[in-house]
């Protein structure tokens, strides 16, 4: 049967790329070639890495963009500002890539598939006359969330309300679980995020990196509250299960990580990991330490330094036993807690050992977590993380608590403390129970006959029906 052809953009973190990629890998197994257009940034030099890891992947090939004109980072307060405004200045080369792109197949592109930061390339496809597709890979409810936002008559009342009433959540949002973007606009670049938004609606369909049985409340009312949405299938949970353990540079000093796990007793370590972007301070860091040696579980924390600048990624820490635990509590914890720097994070959360995980609550780190069933502690630093972690924590019941609101103040011993503790008891074992049961639905979504499996048959159908 012939196969159609489609293209897809994303904006160039890792945390963007790798789910639109593993989305490809999705259609090709459904009568689809897919072409990746990248942009690079220099502040993301792990991309290329990653790509050549892919370049052998039947039906999926990789176009690496020229680089376009680089606006003056320090005119910028939010790194969304930057990116958006870097993603837009590549228009007219992604134009001229498609155009030589269509000229060499036989039958037109099916579609165009744009990630959430990337909406100036819906004008790119409407020139060249290519169905144009959203892939969101956030949640349901926060693509409901943001929509919501460019229908409000006065954006500066967001940040002051004690609550906001967004017709993808069950209860009332308080202010303390907004994105940071919302409380913070002039700096965090409110307008940015909801100029992307607004543009939603202007797709022929959006693809959501979710699955029914997860966000049941959140995708119903996509379907009847949001009048004028494009049709929506949740094609997830998309999930990169071999990671970055096979191409990541420090693949060494993760295999002495599944090493030391391999060791340990099952569901008996808890992880802590704050994902690519997420990093913490030394006091923050000697009150996990404290935390954690109070709760006497064994644990793997991967641990990694702020930036040095606004538009960098943080990085291991260099001298982590002598900057940072001068009063021994390495020596204390050697038979039961290794603390690292990067690690493959699915590889972690898929292993045996592993009975909890204290996250930033990224989207894809929510998925990765509930596909291999293991329970989250919540400690959202940024983004939409905060609102992913009141969604786990009071919408779904899948998630404890260590922090859920913002704030600048330090998340104390005692906090991390009771948060571990009540993460690897899990209750009365209930929360165990119902994120294994969600662990298996997430699996039989993705199998024939199922939700998500359904969902891109549909999207099939659809681009499909273009060629």
């Amino acid at each position: 049967m012939k196969r159609a052809e489609v293209a897809i953009i994303a904006a160039p973190p890792m945390g963007n790329l790798l789910p639109a990629v593993e989305f490809a890998t999705h259609l090709t197994n459904h009568r689809i070639s897919v072409t990746i257009l990248i942009i690079s940034m220099p502040q993301w030099p792990l991309i290329h890495d990653y790509i050549r890891s892919h370049t052998s992947t039947q039906h999926i090939r990789f176009i690496q963009l020229p680089p376009a004109h680089t606006p003056p980072p320090n005119q910028y307060n939010a790194r969304i500002e930057f990116t958006s405004l870097y993603i837009q200045n590549h228009k007219p080369i992604v134009k001229q890539t498609l155009k030589t792109l269509s000229d060499s197949l036989s039958a037109p592109l099916a579609g165009f598939f744009v990630d959430m930061f990337c909406t100036s390339m819906i004008d790119v496809a409407n020139d060249l006359a290519i169905p144009c597709y959203l892939y969101f890979a956030s949640p349901a409810a926060y693509l409901g969330f943001v929509i919501h936002l460019t229908t409000l008559p006065d954006t500066e009342s967001v940040d002051s309300a004690n609550e906001l009433t967004v017709p993808s959540f069950i209860n009332p949002v308080p202010s303390n679980a907004l994105p940071l973007f919302c409380i913070n606009k002039s700096e965090l670049g409110y307008s940015c995020f909801v100029g992307h938004a607004s543009r939603y609606k202007e797709t022929k369909g959006i693809v959501v990196n979710t699955f029914q049985e997860l966000e049941t409340y959140a995708l119903d009312s996509l379907c009847s509250k949001y009048p004028g949405l494009p049709p929506v299938y949740p094609v997830g949970p998309v999930v990169d299960h071999v990671g970055p353990a096979k191409w990541h540079p420090n693949r060494s000093g993760h295999e002495k990580v599944i090493q030391w796990l391999d060791r340990q007793p099952d569901c008996s370590v808890v992880f802590l990991c704050f994902g690519s972007m997420g990093s913490l301070n030394r006091a923050q860091v000697r009150e996990i330490a404290t935390g954690l040696e109070r709760a006497g579980c064994r644990f793997l924390w991967s641990l990694r330094e702020p930036a040095k600048t606004k538009l960098e990624l943080p990085n291991d820490y260099e001298k982590v036993e002598e900057d940072l635990f001068s009063d021994g509590f390495v020596d204390r914890t050697v038979e039961r807690g290794l603390v690292c720097g990067w690690v493959s994070q699915v590889s972690v959360l898929a292993h045996k050992s592993i009975g909890g995980f204290v996250s930033h609550c990224g989207w894809n780190s929510i998925l990765e977590s509930v596909y291999y069933g293991v329970p989250i502690a919540t400690w959202p630093l940024y983004a939409e993380q905060h609102l992913n972690a009141f969604e786990m924590v009071k919408e779904i019941g899948l998630s404890v608590e260590i922090r859920l609101e913002k704030g600048n103040d330090l998340v104390l011993a005692q906090e991390v403390e009771r948060g571990v503790r009540e993460l690897m008891d899990g209750g009365d074992g209930e929360l165990r129970k119902k994120v294994r049961e969600m662990s298996e639905k997430s699996k039989k979504a993705l199998t024939e006959y199922g939700s998500s499996f359904q969902a891109l048959e549909n999207l099939m159908n659809v681009l499909l029906s273009e060629v």
